[in-house]
């Protein structure tokens, strides 16, 4: 498990230091997430490392997207309440 990881680690790292300067996730966040969602996936069948890693560094990516919606989508909403 620590050689897993590290390795997931590593991936969200690199995934958020292509980010914005101030994103308010850590690369342990991340991990975190990511690793709640890949035990919920109950109906695969892992064939390799590869695959396992892959799954997980698309799981890594969609949660920094929703992240970056809503906090757009909370932005908008404190720019629209100041304007009414």
């Amino acid at each position: 498990m620590p050689l897993v990881y590290d390795e997931l680690h590593r991936l969200a790292g690199a995934y958020l230091r292509r980010e914005r300067g101030e994103h308010t996730l850590q690369p342990t966040a991340l991990v975190n997430e990511a690793y709640l969602k890949l035990v919920r996936q109950r109906n695969i069948r892992w064939q390799n490392r590869a695959q396992f890693f892959g799954v997980a560094a698309q799981l890594m990516r969609r949660i920094l997207v929703d992240h970056a919606r809503s906090h757009y989508a909370a932005k908008r909403g404190a720019i629209e309440s100041m304007s009414h």
